[in-house]
């Protein structure tokens, strides 16, 4: 079954996309900052022939609703369990890239029951300081997208993958640059103000960790660092930058699906 759905869920409107066998379990994959749900286009075929597989557009990105920011991590995370209300959904697996990955924290500690396995790739309970934050946020709201377009495409994906596949680095920067502006500083501002440092060693759930070498936004010792704070938490690391899905995506399949399977 193949369906792209428009939901209501906390009283706005979601771009999702559900794919796969109707009474198959049930795994969300949630985009990282500056995406939509097509990011997760490479893990799809070995997904589908297991699963039945939930992609949205996290509030402010793709075609779901951009409402006024900022954002908080919370509110992005109750948007998940609103969309499983909408879908009659109970319990499900939950993969996170990068701010997906934030949102999955918050729901591993505070929706328990409704999460089964989970996956936190390319993700820390703390990125980047306010700062820094800040000071993206100021860039695009003076020059837009596009402004930093080129620096964040170089740490989502190292200069040798975008050498070798240059299609697909294009796709990823269209994607970046073509997303909303305000729902792209209301996520910053989320990312920014949320610290889960502590709140993560209350996650009880299988947990999978997946870090990328190059990744100098949330490197492997942050990944080792939630490992180890994370009771019984699994840690993989692959030979990619942030967007280790889209780099390498056979690793990353064949981590995400052994895990589920196990």
């Amino acid at each position: 079954m193949t369906s792209t759905l428009s939901i209501s869920a906390q009283h706005e409107r979601f771009n999702c996309r559900l794919d796969g066998p109707q009474r198959a379990p049930v795994i969300v994959l949630s985009n990282s900052l500056g995406t939509n749900f097509s990011m997760w286009e490479a893990q799809m075929p070995a997904l589908m022939q297991r699963f039945r597989v939930l992609r949205y557009d996290t509030r402010g990105h793709g075609a779901s609703s951009v409402t006024p920011g900022p954002y908080t991590v919370a509110q992005l995370g109750r948007d998940v369990l609103g969309l499983l209300e909408a879908l009659k959904i109970q319990r499900v697996h939950f993969c996170g890239l990068s701010l997906g990955g934030v949102t999955g924290m918050w729901l591993g500690v505070n929706a328990s029951d409704r999460i089964d396995r989970l996956v936190l790739a390319n993700t820390a309970p703390k990125i980047y300081t306010h700062e820094i934050w800040n000071t993206r946020i100021e860039n695009v709201r003076n020059g837009g997208l596009e402004s930093i377009a080129d620096a964040v495409i170089g740490g989502w994906l190292t200069q040798d993958f975008r050498d070798r596949e240059p299609a697909a680095a294009a796709r990823m920067r269209a994607m970046l640059i073509s997303s909303p502006a305000e729902g792209y500083l209301a996520c910053c501002a989320a990312i920014r103000d949320s610290d889960q440092r502590e709140a993560v060693r209350g996650i009880k759930r299988p947990t999978l960790i997946i870090s990328g070498t190059q990744d100098k936004a949330t490197p492997p010792a942050e990944g080792r660092k939630m490992t180890e704070a994370i009771a019984g938490a699994r840690f993989v690391e692959l030979d990619a930058a942030h967007i280790s899905n889209v780099e390498r995506a056979d690793g990353f399949t064949s981590a995400l699906t052994s895990f589920l399977a196990d």
